[in-house]
């Protein structure tokens, strides 16, 4: 049930006061913003979303052809598997699951809201740069009747990030020049998985109506975008490499501490730019996008918005939640922080790496992040990923972009010319890793400190934290204690200091706040004892910044 304290109120309710004539008139060309629901206080349940997701599919009319973008299992809080099992059941493609649990008049009243068309439907994880998704994960977040579904084959398709994709167009160079300082001074390839281009023809003597595409995901602060999803979703999710690897490197280049928790940069206007030009154009494309937040008493991921339309508006809306719902500003910095890696969500430090990404802006110099990561069996998400990443190590901004100088792979590779940077502290506080399935000599290569997973899960045992301040009994016989900020999940907000920001307009006030308290990049930059001697780093060096 939809609790008290609504930020934003549905445009579904708007067309509820609308005459019939309007109403007929509407069902032929919805709104562009269709809904827009949630508030710091929401409470989102299943019949809330299908109260609103199946009003706007109702609207778009019959279909022959649909195509599902949703995120891939990284993404797991997003509910985005419930939502695409919701569409599938709408458009009669699967049962509905909780059918032999309802009164008769309950499954009538579902029988009524269910389309008369029964469409064709793929769905399209957008892993972006990720590995596929296992059939184990497919099952957990998309649900039995999704997994099984084979006849004639199944549902869901692999986006290959390096051959499947097409470059429909460009954003000019001027812009990506202005992005990075001048250090890129070409166009931006905007690329998109084949399958979803074709989508833009049609035979109407064959399939009446154009093929839908839903992109559905959630909108959370984001190290590369400033905040997730949105065209991110076309443009990076079901992505090619070339586009890929540039809007990394442009993100990384500009500055993660000016992008985060902005969603208006750069880069998103490249993408934007592209979007105008020819998504909207081309594509009968819509989003839906979600607003998670945690509970603070159950721990709990809950949804706190429910934003459906085809344009910028509803993401914009969605940003300005999420920034009240999942991002943490505190009046003081932190000198030890301990995330958790869910071992089922993380696999390797591409992903863990938002331990890193999340927190710096809140870790005082000098301090200390301690990364449990039972999971974590590899650096990258490809081979040939992995590979640079074991080579070149976390090692810094100045050393990574000089190393590039000299690397034919590395400028082929600029995600991981990006990721490297991202992934290092800048000499400011050490990194500890704590993996399941990588041993001490593989995380000392890559530039970090390493610990043993059990022996700093005894001490810092994330089934007795909670997410914040915490205090701790060291591990010695002095009776000793410290105190930690621990988070369960760095993948569900961003954290920094309040004064970073203070002046700007919810963060999003393209105003840098990193110029009146920046955070330091050091030119010379010493490593840690046992880090591998690339970009684990102790304490910061005592030179000039």
């Amino acid at each position: 049930m939809i609790q008290s304290g609504s930020l934003h109120t549905s445009t579904c309710r708007e067309r509820d006061r609308q005459t019939e004539t309007e109403q007929d008139a509407t069902l032929q060309s919805p709104l562009s913003l269709v809904c827009a629901v949630g508030s710091q206080d929401t409470v989102l349940s299943d019949n809330d979303i299908k109260t609103h997701l199946i009003p706007f599919l109702e609207s778009l009319g019959p279909r022959e052809d649909v195509l599902i973008l949703p995120p891939d299992y990284t993404r797991l809080p997003s509910q985005a598997g419930k939502i695409t099992r919701f569409i599938a059941e709408y458009y009669n493609f699967i049962d509905d699951d909780e059918a032999d649990d309802k009164s008769e008049p309950e499954r009538k009243k579902a029988r009524t809201t269910k389309s008369s068309s029964k469409p064709n439907i793929t769905i399209l994880p957008a892993l972006g740069t990720h590995a596929p998704m296992t059939e184990t994960q497919i099952r957990s977040m998309f649900g039995d009747e999704l997994a099984d579904k084979k006849d004639p084959c199944s549902p869901f398709v692999v986006h290959d990030w390096r051959n499947h994709v097409v470059t429909i167009g460009h954003a000019p160079a001027n812009m990506v020049s202005a992005a990075t300082n001048g250090m890129v001074k070409q166009q931006w390839p905007a690329q998109l998985n084949k399958l979803v281009w074709e989508k833009r023809h049609y035979n109407p003597q064959q399939q009446p109506h154009k093929s839908l595409i839903l992109s559905i995901g959630q909108v959370v602060p984001h190290e590369v975008m400033g905040m997730a999803n949105f065209n991110k979703n076309l443009f990076v999710g079901v992505g090619g490499v070339e586009a890929i690897n540039l809007s990394h490197f442009i993100g990384a280049v500009y500055g993660m501490e000016k992008m985060m928790g902005k969603s208006s940069n750069p880069l998103r206007s490249i993408l934007n730019y592209a979007s105008e030009k020819y998504l909207e154009k081309e594509l009968d494309l819509w989003y839906i996008l979600t607003v998670m937040g945690t509970n603070k008493e159950s721990g709990d991921v809950e949804m706190k918005g429910f934003y459906i339309g085809n344009d910028i508006e509803c993401y914009t809306l969605a940003c300005e939640l999420s920034l009240q719902i999942n991002f943490t500003l505190l009046d003081r910095p932190l000198q030890k922080v301990v995330v958790y890696l869910d071992e089922h969500e993380f696999h390797s430090t591409w992903l863990g790496n938002k331990a890193i990404y999340r927190t710096r802006m809140a870790i005082a110099d000098g301090g200390e992040l301690i990364v449990l990561a039972p999971g974590v069996s590899q650096f990258g998400e490809d081979a040939e990923i992995d590979k640079l990443i074991r080579e070149y190590g976390y090692a810094g901004t100045p050393k990574v972009l000089e190393a590039m100088k000299g690397s034919p792979e590395l400028e082929k590779n600029l995600s991981a010319v990006a990721h490297l940077i991202h992934g290092s502290s800048e000499g400011r506080f050490s990194v500890t890793y704590c993996p399941g399935h990588l041993t001490k000599n593989e995380i000392e290569g890559v530039g970090f400190k390493y610990c043993d997973l059990k022996d700093m899960t005894r001490r810092y045992d994330p089934t007795h934290l909670t997410d914040g301040w915490n205090r701790v009994n060291m591990d010695d016989e002095s009776g000793a204690t410290e105190d930690i900020f621990y988070i369960s999940n760095p993948a569900l907000g961003l954290w920094a200091l309040r004064s970073r920001f203070e002046g700007t307009d919810n963060c999003n006030d393209c105003k840098d706040a990193a110029e009146t308290d920046p955070i330091p990049t050091f030119s010379v930059q010493h490593a840690a004892d046992g880090s591998g001697g690339v970009g684990g780093w102790v304490h910061p060096p005592s030179v000039d910044k």
